[in-house]
């Protein structure tokens, strides 16, 4: 046999050896398919006898067969740890500031306590101390430590004294106060004797202010900032205490203003800016409002004016950024003009001293203030307010009676 023959021979006894049945290979391959299909089935399955489902990054389930609300509810319940000491943050600072305001209101009622000439009470709630009550004008009166005898002709004309002025401001929601900060010297002979008149009058408003002439438009922005923080009024007035004032009708002529917004009222005012050095009320600064020649913007007359509750709310807010000129009562117009203000123009509060205000109140029509234009005030206004008030001053029973 040759060997090729023989060769042959042997190749296909191995190939023999290695066959396989083509149905059995069929069967094996069907087998192995249903097999995998059975096995993947099983692995995507949820197990029904335990009937939950894991959820990822925790080791916790939530039921099948629970509905989809549900377990929005359950999973919004689950807040990280992060959040939750943000929370307690927050929920910490709303207390912080709630016990900060309520000490602030116990503050402000002591200090009201001790400006009133009598110590606050240990025993005040806190309830009571945050339910401020609504005054209709809060009435302030410059003044300054060489004034005595001009404060002391004020109590004995229009400001009334003793439980009259306390039953002023709870029957008339009216409130006076002499105006004054304190000396260069602190508690030195001036403020000693301002304290001194305070134990026995109760009628000053200290501010946290250092007096002195070129410092008017400051101590105008600390008495309307500590004013309306003090007492929540309608209406914040500012007066010289060489002026004469009939509260009455101040408080019937603000009254019929109450309901505007953003209001100020006085004897509306343009004068000429009056820049020579060594004038008196020279402006230094006469340059930022026009050329020589230039008259101020509309501005209430320094004697007396009247701002409402949000004009003053402003002011204190703002205080550190509003620019003070050298006269206060432009100043206090510089602060007003930029705003959406009604100016209310009333001659009634810058009337002349008799016969002028005599000839009115005989007519019907009281005026609200009286001043000599010449003096900027009454001419030696501790003796003569005395004759003013005689002769242009409205009955006692008229600010009784009054209804605001």
């Amino acid at each position: 046999m040759s060997v090729k023959n023989r060769a042959g021979i042997g190749g296909n006894d191995h190939s023999s050896r290695n066959f396989l049945p083509r149905k059995f290979v069929i069967l094996l391959c069907i087998g192995s398919f249903c097999a995998g299909m059975f096995f993947t089935e099983r692995m995507w399955m949820m197990p029904e006898e335990k009937n939950v489902v894991s959820t990822r990054n925790r080791g916790e389930s939530i039921p099948i067969k629970q509905d989809r609300k549900q377990v929005f509810r359950q999973e919004s319940n689950h807040v990280p740890r992060d959040l939750s000491v943000k929370g307690n943050s927050i929920q910490s600072l709303d207390k912080t500031i709630s016990k900060l305001e309520e000490e602030l209101a116990a503050a402000r009622a002591a200090q009201e306590s001790i400006i009133n000439g009598s110590p606050a009470a240990e025993s005040l709630n806190i309830a009571d101390l945050t339910s401020k009550r609504k005054y209709l004008m809060v009435v302030g009166i410059n003044t300054a430590f060489n004034s005595r005898k001009r404060r002391d002709s004020v109590r004995g004309t229009w400001m009334p004294q003793g439980d009259k002025r306390k039953k002023l401001e709870e029957e008339k929601g009216i409130v006076i106060r002499f105006v004054i900060g304190h000396s260069s010297t602190s508690g030195g002979i001036l403020d000693k004797a301002i304290e001194a008149e305070e134990n026995k009058h109760g009628d000053f408003l200290r501010l946290e202010h250092v007096e002195g002439y070129l410092e008017l438009s400051a101590k105008t922005k600390a008495y309307f900032s500590m004013a309306v923080g003090l007492w929540d009024a309608d209406f914040y007035i500012k007066v010289d205490d060489d002026v004469h004032v009939n509260i009455a009708t101040l408080g019937k002529i603000l009254s019929s203003h109450r309901l505007k917004p953003r209001v100020y009222v006085g004897c509306m005012k343009s004068g000429p800016i009056l820049a020579k050095k060594g004038v008196r009320y020279q402006e230094p600064e006469h340059w930022k409002l026009g050329g020589e020649g230039n008259k101020y913007f509309r501005h209430a007359t320094g004697q007396l004016y009247a701002i409402s509750n949000d004009l003053a709310t402003y002011i204190a807010i703002n205080q550190h950024l509003l620019h003070k000129y050298a006269n206060e009562d432009v100043s206090l117009g510089a602060w007003l003009i930029g705003l959406d203000v009604t100016h209310v123009d009333d001659k009634s509060l810058c009337c002349g001293t008799p016969p002028d205000c005599e000839w009115k109140a005989q007519a019907g029509n009281v005026c609200g203030a009286s001043f000599d234009w010449t003096c900027s005030g009454i001419c030696r206004s501790d003796e003569r307010i005395y004759e003013v008030h005689q002769r242009c001053g409205e009955s006692e029973d008229e600010l009784w009676k009054a209804t605001f």
